[in-house]
């Protein structure tokens, strides 16, 4: 799926500067599903166009099982339309663009500058109607050609797909956002797990537009997958933060992904460790929170992905790290399920939301390489409470919060396991809730502490 930002604005080669992209180069950037390609057809200072090539591995979209039915897994259109997979390259590929940062032109991110945005292929669930109803009262000229389903077979007709061509003049970060929630809402669909942390996205990303769109209640509900709950949910906090005074702003909802972390490194800095190592690191987006952590000498993270742990040597900015913060920060590819000696040897471990992702028998195994073998000082763990998925509406009966996930456990079960842990390696272990707790079903996720003992 190809999409394209082009300018005439002089000197059109601007465009460079304001993605962080420069124009000579041609760039690959790994991606969780895929691989993006950054390159620029045009590059003169009359016009500029920059070229985003999204190639999605469909092995990826039959391992993740991003379709319901079999066949689906396997014949589908999610590798050659614009959908969320390419909202997800947008807001990573070009982050600072979006963001509104610009180092070498910081006035460049709030010049209304005049843009066409092209996207090659567009599922569009309610027509050319629907898309005009979308981006025309943001102040964008539409260009849609549908496509025939097969020209070769004329009497099947017209598709929902469409050649689009968008028009306007704002500036770029707008633009961005702009497409970074219109385009999943055109295809009425979404390639992941939907929580209370899609709504923070969209009113991040909405803010100063969606609030005052006319079609602002359809581009929220279907930006979260008609999930009715996250949709009361956002659109009472736009009207709350509408009708708030200076003195009652809506107090900051902290998502559960971020409280997941926001409390393992809290409960770090209370162990007052020295090194701590990330089992099962992915991204490395606990380890960006270790960086504040002046205290720690050495941290290490680790992941079975080898892409995972590029775009965690990107986001941590490696290669700028003084010398000193180099050694301090490293990563390795590595199996849980394999005793490796260099686990070894440090004050704390964090799984976090890992263990899950493990058949059950193979969890054995990572019990022995972690307690046994890699043996820190405290080791914290998290996972989900299967007890709370009632509390999320699209979840069906028995169906995981992910699909990755091998089995998800109650709070009985949970500790059940970690009981039986702690007593085999002799640890100490203590547990706590992590998320709003229900008088019921508990809380969302929780978290066990494994501290060796003193006197061991």
């Amino acid at each position: 799926m190809l999409l394209t930002i082009k300018t005439t604005r002089y000197p059109a080669t601007d465009l460079g500067y304001l993605l962080h992209k420069h124009p000579a180069k041609v760039q690959q950037v790994s991606l969780s599903a895929g691989s993006a390609h950054i390159f620029y057809p045009e590059a003169t200072e009359q016009s500029c166009t920059a070229a985003l090539l999204l190639d999605i591995d469909p092995v990826h979209l039959v391992r993740k099982g991003a379709n319901e039915f079999a066949l689906d897994q396997y014949v589908n259109d999610r590798p050659y339309v614009a959908s969320s997979f390419m909202s997800n390259a947008i807001s990573y590929v070009y982050s600072s663009a979006m963001n509104g940062r610009c180092k070498d032109k910081p006035e460049l991110t709030t010049e209304a500058i005049p843009y066409e945005v092209s996207i090659s292929v567009l599922r569009v669930k309610g027509g050319e109607k629907l898309l005009r109803q979308l981006f025309e009262p943001l102040g964008y000229e539409v260009m849609a050609e549908q496509l025939m389903l097969d020209p070769l077979y004329e009497q099947w007709g017209m598709s929902q797909y469409f050649k689009v061509t968008l028009r306007n003049t704002l500036p770029l970060t707008a633009i961005l956002r702009q497409l970074y929630i219109l385009m999943p809402v055109c295809d009425n669909d979404k390639h992941y797990y939907m929580d209370s942390q899609e709504v923070e996205k969209l009113n991040e990303k909405g803010k100063g537009w969606l609030e005052t769109h006319p079609e602002q209640e359809m581009i929220t509900r279907r930006y979260l997958k008609n999930i009715a709950a996250l949709t009361k949910e956002a659109l009472s906090t736009n009207l709350k933060e509408e009708g708030a005074t200076d003195d009652e702003k809506p107090k900051e909802k902290i998502r559960l992904h971020d409280l997941r972390l926001n409390t393992v490194r809290d409960l770090l800095g209370e162990l007052k460790v020295a090194t701590v190592v990330d089992l099962g690191c992915g991204e490395g987006k606990f380890l960006r929170l270790l960086k504040d952590m002046p205290a720690l000498t050495k941290v290490l993270g680790m992941d079975v992905s080898y892409s995972a742990l590029e775009i965690a040597k990107h986001k941590l900015k490696l290669n700028k790290l003084p010398e000193a913060e180099r050694e301090k920060f490293q990563l390795m590819q590595g199996s849980l399920t394999y005793r490796d000696t260099r686990l070894s040897g440090f004050d704390a471990g964090v799984l976090i939301e890992v263990i899950e992702h493990l058949d059950l028998p193979r969890l054995e195994i990572l019990e022995r390489v972690v307690f046994e073998f890699a043996r820190p000082k405290h080791l914290i763990v998290t996972t989900v409470n299967v007890e709370y998925n009632v509390m999320y509406e699209k979840l069906q009966p028995g169906e995981f919060r992910h699909g990755d996930h091998r089995f998800e456990w109650t709070r009985a079960e949970f500790q059940a396991w970690g009981n039986k842990v702690a007593e085999q390696f002799r640890y100490n272990v203590s547990y706590q809730d992590l998320g709003e707790v229900h008088e019921t079903y508990g809380a969302p996720s929780q978290l066990a502490l494994f501290t060796i003992p003193d006197t061991d």
